[in-house]
C-alpha cells in the first residue's frame, strides 16, 4: 500500500477519534501555515546548504557533511515521535533503508526531540538508520522550514497528550515542516519535498527514483 493511502487512513481515524473542534482547529492551522508561504522559503534544487554535525539519539556525533561525502545523503525532517504521521513515514523510510544503502546513499532522520525522546522514537519504530537531534531547530531554521505552533493550538495539543516543551526540552513550541531532501557531496540539494500539510509525506518510491538522477 502506498504511503499516501496509509496516511489518509490515519486522517480518517483521527477525524473519528478527536473532538471535532480540535480536528477542525488543526485543519485550519494547516491552511494558515500553507498561506504563510513557508514552503517557498525552503531550499530549492541546485542550492547549496550547510551540513552541520548533530547529536545522535544515542548521544554520538552525526556528521552530515561526512555522510554526504561518501555518497548521496537523504535527510528526513520529522516533527516528533508523538506524531502518528511521522511514525508512519519513518517506518516507510526504514523499509527502503537497505535499498538506499545498496545505491550508496545514507539516510538520517532529524527532529527537535530531546535525545531520550528521539531514542524512544527510533526504538518504537524499529528504525534501522540514524536519528539525529536538531536542538532548538537550528539546522531546520537555517533551511527556512521552522514555524511556531499557534498559541491557540497549544492547549488543544496538551488536551490530547502532546506537550511540546516536554518533548523538545524548550518553551518555543517550534517545529520543522516535514521535509525530505537529497543532497550530494557538495551539499547541493538535488531533491526536496517540504509540505506545510503534515498529513502528506514523501513516497519512499519517489526517493528511490530521485536517487537515480543524483
Amino acid at each position: 500500500m502506498a504511503l499516501s493511502a496509509v496516511l489518509q487512513q490515519t486522517v480518517e481515524t483521527l477525524r473519528n477519534a478527536l473532538p471535532a473542534p480540535i480536528f477542525d482547529a488543526i485543519g485550519q492551522s494547516i491552511a494558515d501555515l500553507k498561506q504563510s508561504g513557508i514552503e517557498d522559503r525552503a531550499p530549492k534544487v541546485g542550492e547549496r546548504i550547510s551540513l552541520p554535525v548533530l547529536t545522535g539519539a544515542d548521544g554520538g556525533r552525526i556528521d552530515l557533511a561526512g555522510l554526504a561525502a561518501d555518497g548521496p545523503l537523504v535527510i528526513s525532517f520529522y516533527r516528533g515521535g508523538w506524531c502518528p504521521y511521522c511514525s508512519i513515514e519513518l517506518r516507510g523510510l526504514s523499509a527502503i533503508a537497505d535499498d538506499l544503502k545498496q545505491r550508496g546513499a545514507a539516510l538520517v532522520a532529524i527532529s527537535p526531540e530531546t535525545p531520550d525522546n528521539a531514542l524512544a522514537t527510533a526504538g518504537k519504530n524499529a528504525l534501522g538508520f540514524p536519528v539525529a537531534v536538531d536542538a532548538n531547530n537550528e539546522f531546520a531554521r537555517s533551511l527556512g522550514i521552522v514555524f511556531a505552533l499557534p498559541e491557540g493550538l497549544r492547549p488543544l495539543y496538551r488536551q490530547i497528550g502532546i506537550d511540546l516543551p516536554v518533548w523538545n526540552g524548550d518553551e518555543s513550541h517550534e517545529l520543522p515542516l516535514p521535509a525530505t531532501l537529497i543532497v550530494d557531496r557538495d551539499g547541493v540539494v538535488r531533491f526536496i519535498d517540504a509540505d506545510a500539510d503534515f498529513t502528506r509525506r514523501t513516497e519512499p518510491e519517489d526517493i528511490l527514483s530521485a536517487l537515480a538522477a543524483v
